[in-house]
């Protein structure tokens, strides 16, 4: 999830009768949805022994610390691994995996039945998943071919909060609803909803 640590393992298994020793180099980066990197955010080597047919797990955690200030609007990081397994003339095996981090921060809520021509009240929550606090808050709501832009009070460290929006809804029918939520430490974190209009 976005603004917390990333923690991941990698599974190393020797399926043959004989000892193994294996040079594991691994990087992380932030990228682009082309693939294209941004900024490396990891860097380490180890090594490791492998006896016959045994499975071993390296953890790897990379912080919030480390990525966060290169993430892009993608929310994606690449990680490789470089398995080198030593004194067989350079048999090497590459692993890779990209994470796109979730967001969890926009929240709708919606009265249980919306008539058109009624005046609806929705609450709409949003949050700082960091553990820094945040400014220059802005929603923008996109509904009926409107933008409402509503700037917001700072955020404390994880923080959560809550708006209410009201419309007149003037058509029966499906009607979406799409939030923006931006600040000076990230941007478009998206939440929508499709709203069933009853008629009158």
């Amino acid at each position: 999830v976005f603004g917390k640590d990333i923690n991941l393992i990698l599974v190393l298994s020797n399926l043959s009768s004989d000892r193994k020793s294996v040079r594991v180099d691994m990087s992380a980066s932030t990228i682009l949805y082309t693939r294209r990197t941004v900024a490396e955010i990891l860097k380490a080597a180890t090594s490791v022994e492998l006896g016959p047919k045994q499975g071993k797990h390296i953890r790897v955690k990379i912080p919030y610390t480390h990525y966060g200030r290169y993430l892009t609007t993608d929310k994606r990081i690449q990680v490789t691994a470089l398995c080198e397994v030593m004194r067989t003339h350079g048999l090497k095996l590459l692993v890779e995996k990209t994470i796109i981090l979730e967001d969890t921060n926009i929240i709708i809520k919606l009265p249980r039945r919306v008539v058109v021509n009624k005046a609806v009240s929705l609450e709409i929550s949003y949050a700082n998943p960091l553990p820094e606090p945040v400014s220059r808050c802005v929603l923008l709501v996109t509904l009926m071919n409107q933008q409402v832009k509503i700037n917001l009070a700072r955020l404390a460290p994880r923080e959560r909060s809550k708006i209410y929006f009201e419309f007149t809804p003037r058509r029966a029918g499906p009607l979406q609803l799409q939030v923006d939520f931006s600040c000076d430490k990230f941007s478009h974190v998206k939440g929508f909803v499709t709203i069933a209009v009853a008629s009158a």
